[in-house]
Order: structure tokens, then sequence, then C-alpha cells
């Protein structure tokens, strides 16, 4: 549906230029939420810009439902950017037109007749739950009200994408939710592919199929968003994920653990103390595994630390590991739980 192929945007600043997105290769498909995800001044929001082409690339191709964008003219443009619609963090609302008004303005100015105005707008405001306040301004409602206006406006020309530029980063955490569940539900209602830009990976985390994370206008990890819960391979996706997910071993954890294992140096004992880390997705979450574990390898464990979430529908948990026993038992414990679909990884090396 969207390709991206080898974009560069370079800006000329006072200090020389500067690669705001660098080479950037991607494929988003058909019909699915993407993610792209990064810290503040990332590149992630001058990607999404590049994609209707509100900036153009320096280099590289937008291809969007087969046309290259960057080799439209610009009337052919106009034409294809009416199939993008956009939302952005602050509304961009009229203050002097009404909620129906703001839906209805892209179709004014694609010279649509009043008739044909309104049954188009008409369901748009029944479908983001504004019916009843069409004839208000936006002076009147809530910012999630007003996403939702803004929501509405970019699907008024019908449009087979939508890019969310951190539409829900100025809304509290009840109207995100709201704001994202209605996204869900246009996205499966209407077959629509959503683009959403986002610092937040809580917002990755509950609607995006799959993601990507960006860094200093570079893209250094994509894939599905499970997949890179549970194996993230970058520093700054491991980062990003413990926002929502605990990934770090708190400090006060980590004194004990030292003062543990200075004292199993110092004893005779066979047994040796090693930190790991299990993610457990899907139905791993329900089955006693580690107990199995403990029991077939004669091992100790120690859960130091961990939560179970919900990632896309599905069960995902990541734990935080001190396991006890012979060097050679904990290896056959770890391959046993790597065969049931357990993520490991050892950790000794945080100590």
């Amino acid at each position: 549906m969207i390709e991206i192929k080898a974009v560069t945007q370079r800006f000329n600043g006072a200090r020389g230029t500067v690669d705001a997105v660098r080479n950037v290769n991607l494929t988003i498909r058909k019909g699915e939420i993407f993610g792209i995800i990064g810290r503040s001044g990332a590149g992630k929001s001058t990607l999404v810009r590049c994609l209707n082409l509100l900036n153009r690339p320096t280099s590289g191709s937008i291809i969007v439902d087969g046309k290259d964008l960057t080799a439209l003219s610009a009337e052919q443009l106009r034409g294809a950017r009416r199939e993008i619609g956009m939302i952005f963090q602050h509304f961009n609302l009229l203050s002097s037109r009404t909620v129906y008004d703001n839906i209805a303005l892209p179709l004014e100015l694609a010279g649509l007749s009043k008739s044909a105005i309104a049954a188009k707008v008409t369901p748009l405001l029944e479908l983001v739950g504004l019916s009843a306040l069409k004839d208000s301004y936006p002076a009147q409602i809530s910012g999630g009200q007003k996403q939702r206006v803004g929501i509405a406006r970019a699907l008024a020309n019908e449009p087979k994408v939508l890019l969310s530029d951190e539409a829900t980063s100025a809304l509290d955490p009840e109207t995100t939710r709201s704001i994202l569940e209605l996204l869900r539900k246009i996205n499966r209602e209407l077959g629509l592919t959503i683009v959403l830009i986002t610092h937040q990976m809580e917002v990755i985390k509950m609607i995006c199929d799959r993601m990507a994370v960006m860094e200093a206008g570079e893209m250094i990890e994509h894939g599905e968003v499970l997949e890179l819960f549970r194996a993230p391979k970058h520093e700054v996706t491991r980062a990003l994920i413990g926002d929502v997910i605990a990934q770090e071993l708190p400090q006060g954890v980590l004194q004990r653990l030292r003062a543990r294992l200075a004292q199993s140096d110092a004893g005779s004992s066979n047994s040796s103390d090693h930190l790991f880390r299990f993610a457990f997705t899907g139905s791993g979450v329900d089955q006693p595994l580690l107990s199995e574990a403990v029991r077939k390898f004669d091992l100790d464990f120690n859960i130091l630390h961990g939560q179970i979430d919900e990632i896309q529908g599905q069960a995902f948990g990541s734990l935080a590991i001190l396991a006890n026993g012979t060097g050679e038992n904990i290896q056959a414990a770890m391959a046993y739980l790597t065969a049931q679909g357990v993520t490991v990884e050892e950790l000794n090396h945080v100590i």
C-alpha cells in the first residue's frame, strides 16, 4: 500500500545541513495500523509529512497505492492527496465554524453541493459520535471531541490512508483510549490503512499491528509489535518498551543481587546463580512452564521483577528471574524453555 524507498529529508540550517530523515526504507501493508515511534527529534514527524509530500523528500520515493507521489505533477499530486487524510496533535479546527462546517470544509473546497456534503458529513458525525454536537463551535467542546472532529474531517474525502501525527499526545489517558478505540473501529469498518506517529509506546501497544522505531533520522528496527516487545534488538527500542513493560531492574534489586552473588562466589557449592529475562506470549503465559523447569532440572527460581500485560489482544509476560543450580542443569532448563516458545535472555552482564 505504502512504499518508502531510500527517503532522505535534508534541511539547511545555521550550522550546515541536517538529515532529519536518512535513507529510510519501509513497506506498510494495506489495511494495517502501522506505528512509527521515537523520542523527540527522531525524525518521525518529518517522515510522516513526506508521505503526503507536505515535505518533499530530498531524495527517494514515496509510493502510495501504486503511485509515486514524487513523480506527479502539481495537479496530479492534489488529486492523490485527497486519498490521504491527516489528523494533527493540535486539531487545527476553524474556531468560527461549527463542528458540522469544520467537517464539511474539504468537501466545500472540492466543490460539492450542499446536498452531497450533507450526505457525507451526517454519517461521519454518527461514526465519530458527534451528531448531537454538530452545531457547536470548537470553544464549546472538549479536546477529545475536537480530535473526533479532526478525524471526521480527515475522512470526508473517503481516503485510503489516514496519517496521524501525535494525535493523542495532547489528551488525557482516558480520552486517548477512546480516540484509539475510534481509530481501531475506523480501521476495521472502513478498511483504512492508518500510519500513526507517536512517542508513546502505550499507544503502539494498544492498537498497532506493526511498528518501526526511529532514532536520529534513521529507522533502527521494525516488525510485528508483539515480536519487538518480546525480543527488542536495539537499546532505544528496549528503553521505549520499558516505558510500559518493565525492562530494567530497580537499583535496590541490583544491589541485593550483587551482595548475594558475592556470597555465592565465596562459597564452595557446585550451584551458581544466573540472572535471566523471560518473555512469554500467548498461551505460554498461562502454562506452568517455570514450575515444570524447576522440577525437571532441580533448580531454584526467584522472581525478581516483571509483569503480565496484553498486546493486541494477546497476553504478554516479561519476568526477571534469578536461577540457582548447576551449570549443566541451568543450560538444559534454558534450552527446554526456549523450545516451549519462551524468549530467554541472560542478564548477568547488568550486575
